[in-house]
This record gives C-alpha cells, structure tokens and sequence, in this order.
C-alpha cells in the first residue's frame, strides 16, 4: 500500500507554505496549461480560503475541462442487479446487518426487461451495478447479463457500452469479465485513510483494504483499459481523501502509463440503517464540495469525473461549470425499480441511497441543453479501440475533441429525433443550430454529414 502514503498527505496538509496565496495562485496559473498537478500543489489548492482565489479556481477548472471536453456532458444510468450482500459497512443500506432492508436479485429476463425500458428511455450507456454476494453476482451471471443486455434493440437504438461497478476480483476473473465486452470497470476504495477504512467495514471481504486498493492493477493487467475509481466523500477529512484518491490515479498512470478513465465524486447520503450516513463522521459543504471537483480537474485534466444523481439539481448545475464531464440520469439505485413505481412510504426500503435529483433523462437533457451544455450519449471510442493509452493520448493533447464532438453531436440528434419530448425539442434545436455554427472547417462538415445520416434514419453514426 506504498503509494498512499499517509505520514506525506498529513504533511502536506500541516505545510503553512501551502496556504499562501501566491502559492495558490502560481499552481492555479501552471494548472491553466491543462497539464495537471503535483500532490503538494493540489494540497495548496485544497486549502484555498479567499474567496479571489477560489473563485479564479473555479474559472480555471472550467476552462480546463473545455479545452479537454468541450461543453460535452456524457449521460448514463446505473442499473442494480442484486442488493443481496456479505458485507458490513457502516454508510450503506445494502449492508449485511440491514434487516429492514428488502432484498430482491433480479432474473436474467428481469434485467433485460430493466435495461429494455432505459433504452425506451433514450439511455445508451448503463452502469451495471450489485451488492457483494459468492453465490448471486458472480462472473458468470454478469456474463449472461451483459449478452442479454447487448442484445437489445429498438429501432435501432441500444445499449452500446456497458460499464460494470463490482467488488474486486482475481486475475482470471477480470480477464473473463473483459472477455464479455465490457467498457469501464469501476470501483471505489471509499476512503484511502486506513484506520477509518477498518471502522467504517467491519464485516466481509470488503474488510480486506489491501485486495481492493489494488484491484485496479489486476483489472488493467486483465487487459481491461478503462478503469474507474473514486472516494465516498464525508468518511473523512476531505483533504486527506482528495489527495489519497489523487495518489491513487498517480499510481495508475506511473505504472501502466494510463491513469483512471473515470474519477467518481459520491458524497455521504442518507440510507436506510446506515449510521455513518446518517450522520456522516465529515459532512462536507457544497463550497467544500465544488473545490474538491476543481482540484481534481485540475490535477488530473484528462480524466473523466463522474457526477451521480447523489446531488440535488441546483447543485449538480453548478457543479458542471467546475470539471464535471459525465452525469447519471434518471437514476434508480434499488433492483428492478425502473419498472416498479413504489409510493413515498415504501420508497427507501429497497434502495443502496437516497437520490437528490429525482429528475427523468429527458428533463436533465431539456436542462442541460438550456444551461448550454451538450448532451452526449456516445460510445464511440470503446467501440473504435480509442481506450487505455491511446484514449489517454488524445485527451492529454487536447485532440479528443475533434472526434468527440462529431460523435456528440450526432448521438444527441439522434434522442432528439427519437425520444425527445416537445418542450426539449424547443429548447434544444435552437441549441443544436448555434453549436453547428460554432464549428470550422471539417469538424464542421464531419458533423454535418453525420447529422444528415441521423435525419435520414440511420442510427450508431459515429466516428
């Protein structure tokens, strides 16, 4: 566990040289360049208490996630397989000891029937999800899972990446698990501070902090490109789990030379008997909480960072203006509850968290589009090899727009024609003429005849 190193973090945050404002300012200013940070300089940022500094933090976070992302917000939904689970953790309602908690592992025609109404939806990307069990989310199951949920068609329109947030597992595991054609592997260590990781899992394999922190390694040694990390913020000091979740994505791109595909940013919510997340041991406030999203952007600018449905919509509005490039939407987190409709006093008896945005896909799309963001349903680069390395390569030279937004945009034309409601349509087709106009030269041409073929009925244009 030599690369989160703790006597160094508690260091860096006792350091008085990293609260000096022109410090902070001279990493802000490095940090404009999009080439990322030192862990001493994102400390620094860290500590920012001027509200100039802060606010020229933010403008810099913004500007940094354009030059590498544009104004693209990437949708996806997760999908709860099982709440079934053999661990005990103290924030979470899918813990072992939650006997209030009704239990349900969906059927292999249940999943499909869920993943079936996300692509009525629109929805082209799915987060596969499900508690910890030897017995119910094994490889296998997963395995049939995924064929059953690729094989989905609607006029065209499925499910076109797969993601997949498991517990960890073996070597041989994960080379089967990226033998199903599966996109990003994702899992969060949920706080890199050791001692509170003991208090916080007391029963399990999720006990084990060693054979998770390193699950990453065994993934992309499986050969699965895209991996995806994060913290549970609210667990501990924010800084501490900032910094350790930075050093974790360090790690990652100094051994294999790919750092994290995705960074995800989940903060304490309540849950049913789950005592850290009624009363999270750190709560962590909204301004705490948007520096955090800065600090990451700037640290690591080629990353994506993953905003959930966790987070209220006024908050997560003002969140994308700081580096966020990819939100759930229209999220459920209970299985089976994209078909079920429960009434309020049965609402978080099946569900891993209390959701903050209750908003459906179509509203977050009509919302995003009025705030000018772009919404994008593309796949594209899992589909065309553009992973690991050779997705790092362009983010890193600022050159993954050039596809991207080709690709964005005709994905977007594509829910517009197919899903959109008429209030969306009003709002975004006046949106979708002025970023046309906005584009030169041949991205624009590109972008035009892509658009075209989606007007004419094709579906999956992409480049």
């Amino acid at each position: 566990m030599y690369f989160i190193d703790e006597k160094y973090i508690e260091t860096l945050l006792q350091d008085d040289k990293l609260h000096d404002e022109q410090f902070q300012l001279d990493a802000i200013s490095k940090a404009s360049e999009a080439k990322g940070l030192t862990l001493e300089e994102s400390a620094a940022l860290l500590n920012i208490d001027s509200p100039e500094v802060l606010n020229e933090l933010f403008i810099t976070a913004k500007k940094v996630k354009e030059i590498i992302y544009g104004n693209r917000l990437v949708l996806f939904a997760p999908l709860y397989f099982t709440n079934h689970c053999v661990n005990n953790c103290l924030y979470c309602a899918f813990r072992k000891d939650n006997h209030d908690l009704k239990r349900k592992t969906l059927s292999l025609d249940e999943i499909e029937e869920e993943a079936r109404i996300l692509v009525h939806q629109g929805q082209k990307r799915i987060l596969l999800v499900a508690g910890e069990h030897p017995k119910i989310s094994t490889v296998d199951f997963i395995g049939k899972a995924i064929e059953r949920i690729y094989k989905i068609d609607f006029n065209g329109n499925n499910i076109r990446r797969l993601n997949v947030n498991v517990a960890p597992l073996n070597l041989e595991d994960f080379k089967k698990l990226k033998s199903y054609g599966i996109g990003t592997y994702q899992c969060f260590q949920e706080t890199y501070h050791y001692e509170t990781y003991k208090k916080m899992h007391i029963e399990g394999p999720k006990t084990d902090f060693e054979w998770r922190l390193f699950a990453m390694d065994r993934a992309i040694q499986s050969g699965i490109d895209d991996v995806g990390i994060g913290s549970l913020f609210g667990l501990t000091d924010y800084k501490f789990e900032t910094l350790g979740l930075l050093s974790h994505a360090f790690y990652l791109e100094t051994k294999f030379g790919t750092g994290p595909h995705t960074i995800s940013v989940p903060r304490l919510e309540p849950a049913l008997n789950a005592p850290a997340a009624m009363n999270p041991p750190y709560l962590v406030n909204d301004i705490s909480f948007k520096k955090i999203i800065a600090v990451i952007r700037l640290a690591v600018p080629y990353t994506g960072i993953i905003l959930s449905t966790r987070e209220s919509a006024e908050l997560r509005s003002d969140l994308f203006s700081v580096g966020v490039s990819q939100i759930s939407a229209g999220s459920r987190t209970a299985p089976g509850s994209y078909k079920e409709t429960r009434d309020s006093s049965d609402e978080h008896t099946h569900e891993q968290f209390q959701l903050g945005d209750h908003r459906s896909l179509d509203e977050v799309v009509r919302d995003c589009t009025a705030l000018g963001y772009m919404p994008s349903f593309c796949t594209a680069c899992y589909r065309s090899n553009r992973t690991g390395d050779r997705f790092m390569e362009l983010a890193k030279s600022a050159n993954i727009g050039k596809i991207c937004v080709p690709n964005a945009m005709a994905t977007f034309k594509e829910y517009l024609n197919d899903f959109a409601s008429s209030e969306t349509k009003d709002i975004a087709y006046e949106f979708f003429e002025k970023e046309i106009n906005r584009l030169e030269g041949n991205i624009r041409n590109k972008a035009g005849q892509m658009i075209e073929r989606v007007d004419n009925g094709e579906r999956d244009v992409y480049l």
